[in-house]
């Protein structure tokens, strides 16, 4: 019998179980893969009560797949059954779209996928998708000056003409009927290229894979689908100016960022979409 140190006692239940079952594979460790299966259920119990608190806690769990039912899931999703995984690695990259990358290395060679993560607690919340300055995505997506010019009054870069409900800026729902036709017609045309720029992103480290994570009261719910199901579904609807004078692309909007205390990266645009609606597509 291997009982843990008095030390110990103020720490919980569940713990002293994790805890007990790790000094237990280093006493004895021709007898510690007969447990895993215990480990696995005890840590997802912890996840479903607790949920994700980060993409950090995400990225450690495929880490700790062995033990870690969440990440056996998320693996087998992917494509890899357990029973072919020689071994799996995973980290957060920096200013991709890709949240958490994984390295899987099967009898087939190492395969690298990169999951976009979505991390909310209601559902009606909404999650910022991408931010930048406007001549930023002009470049990127070869907007005519006409609709830059729009664009630059809609975020504040330029002052309003004529008359706007606010002096700093205009809505697009302010401008003349032409005008609005080229921004809506423009994003149209365009839709399918900028939703994958926003949602997948490229490069080195685009998202392969889209997670949606919701924490609930007693547990947490998720979802991971290839990046090319939450593009269809996202951009999938209208392109049109919404009442309150933004641009709704299917279900993302387009606004300006504002806030930061007045300061000028409140003249960013910035794309948002409820993470939670993921849950409904088909």
């Amino acid at each position: 019998m291997v009982s843990l140190p008095s030390s110990l006692g103020s720490i919980s239940k569940m713990r002293k179980v994790v805890l007990f079952f790790l000094l237990f594979a280093h006493l004895f460790p021709g007898d510690a893969a007969a447990q895993t299966g215990a480990v696995a259920e005890v840590r997802g119990s912890m996840t479903a009560k607790g949920g994700f608190r980060n993409e950090d806690e995400i990225r450690d769990k495929f880490n700790n797949w062995r033990a870690d039912a969440d990440a056996r899931a998320w693996l087998k999703t992917m494509g890899f059954a357990a029973g072919s995984i020689l071994g799996v690695s995973a980290e957060k990259p920096h200013g991709d779209k890709a949240d958490v990358i994984v390295n899987v290395r099967t009898n087939k060679g190492e395969s690298k996928q990169g999951i976009s993560i979505k991390l909310v607690s209601s559902p009606t919340g909404f999650n910022q998708v991408d931010k930048r300055w406007l001549r930023q995505y002009a470049a990127m997506w070869g907007m005519p000056a006409i609709v830059v010019k729009a664009l630059r009054l809609f975020s504040g870069e330029e002052r309003p003409v004529g008359r706007s409900r606010r002096p700093d800026r205009m809505f697009l729902n302010e401008f003349d009927k032409d005008t609005q036709a080229q921004v809506v017609g423009f994003f149209e045309a365009n839709r399918s290229a900028i939703i994958a720029d926003l949602i997948e992103g490229d490069g080195e480290n685009k998202a392969e894979w889209f997670m949606v994570a919701m924490k609930g009261q007693n547990k947490t719910q998720w979802i991971l689908r290839p990046v090319s199901e939450a593009i269809g579904f996202f951009g999938g609807g209208n392109v049109e100016i919404t009442r309150s004078g933004n641009l709704r692309i299917g279900r993302i909007t387009m606004q300006r960022k504002g806030g930061d205390g007045g300061r000028e990266t409140a003249k960013m645009l910035q794309f948002k979409l409820n993470p939670a609606l993921f849950f409904e597509a088909k």
